[in-house]
């Protein structure tokens, strides 16, 4: 039978596959966007919810903060114009910024059709969302939405504002748009704002595995990890291709390019992943993964210390851009070391 394929997550904490552009998808109305979310508390715990967001060029919802939530933004096409505390900058494909809790920030989607990956941690937090939204049946984004965005939208947020952790700074004065600082490819210190420049950051390569983390467990209280996750089926002998499981970490694997195959313990087929799809593996479940085409690429978001953390720790540091021609030698017991220090389950 092998992982099973829904259009909307399963109302459990399992084990599942969602198709392009699928997902539980909503609009706010007037946005001429829609969100469409890949996993949120029931499937992780309580720890994340993982979405796509699809609009034409639309307003911006309002300068607020939050107490306890924290957002990210991954744009993967179009741009997008983000305030993030004391800067403003124009965001283009893979580029990624991170808002911890009590900074004030608005972003504004400015098309021509913009996508973005997100998350939000504590998952619950996702309710606001479908509060003041309603379902999207249409085919990508309602372009030709043209309701008064503000005047549907108000009277929820203000009949909402105590129940939600959502906090609208009205007579905030943001700072200008900036140009991207050579500085800003780096990841700083725990509860920092930032933005990270598309292609650049540490990268971690682990045999012929290569990790570029956006974010780290460790810069955001162990809330989450997100990193872009690449190989080749020109690589033998993965590190990856065993059975592991993290019994407390959720994965949700969004494969931007190439095939992944996937595979659970107890079925007898690989999941082959294409581009455009994500794969949710739930915390416990034993899994291993075989990149099956050239090039693969998705991005791993984690409710904790994942595989993006086995790969740095057990890896080294890479200075190149790009994969290898030839993956290097790997210690495999070093490895196991690694697997048994994070806590992570090996089975035969």
């Amino acid at each position: 039978m092998g992982i099973p394929v829904h259009k909307t997550p399963p109302n459990a904490r399992t084990s599942y596959i969602i198709d392009q552009l699928e997902g539980e998808r909503l609009t706010i109305p007037g946005s001429k966007g829609a969100f469409r979310i890949l996993a949120s508390s029931k499937q992780t715990d309580g720890g994340i919810a993982v979405f796509q967001s699809g609009a034409v060029l639309s307003d911006a919802p309002g300068f607020h903060w939050h107490n306890e939530a924290h957002d990210v933004f991954l744009v993967t096409k179009g741009y997008l114009k983000l305030w993030n505390g004391e800067k403003c900058r124009i965001m283009g494909p893979g580029d990624f910024a991170y808002v911890p809790p009590k900074i004030i920030h608005n972003p504004e989607l400015l098309g021509p059709h913009t996508e973005t990956l997100g998350l939000i941690a504590p998952g619950d937090w996702i309710d606001f969302f479908r509060y003041v939204a309603e379902t999207y049946s249409g085919l990508i984004v309602p372009e030709n939405d043209d309701r008064d965005l503000k005047s549907l939208l108000i009277p929820k947020v203000m009949a909402a504002k105590d129940r939600f952790d959502v906090h609208f700074a009205r007579d905030y004065q943001p700072p200008e748009v900036g140009e991207w600082l050579d500085t800003e490819n780096t990841l700083p210190g725990p509860l920092e704002p930032y933005f990270l420049r598309a292609n650049t950051g540490p990268r971690w390569l682990l045999g012929g595995v290569l990790s570029r983390p956006f974010i780290n467990a460790s810069q955001c209280g162990e809330k989450f990890a997100i990193s872009s996750i690449e190989s080749s089926n020109a690589y033998p002998n993965s590190p990856l291709s065993k059975w592991i499981s993290f019994p407390t970490v959720d994965h949700c694997f969004c494969v931007m390019e190439g095939l992944l195959k996937v595979k659970i313990k107890g079925e007898e087929d690989f999941n082959t992943v294409r581009e455009g799809q994500t794969v949710v593996l739930s915390a416990g479940q034993s899994f291993t993964l075989e990149f099956a085409s050239r090039y693969v690429r998705f991005i791993s978001f984690t409710n904790g210390r994942g595989i993006e953390e086995l790969i740095q720790t057990a890896g080294s540091p890479f200075s190149s851009f790009i994969l290898p021609e030839e993956a290097p030698a790997w210690d495999e017991a070093a490895v196991q070391t690694v697997f048994e220090k994070l806590g992570v389950k090996v089975d035969a």
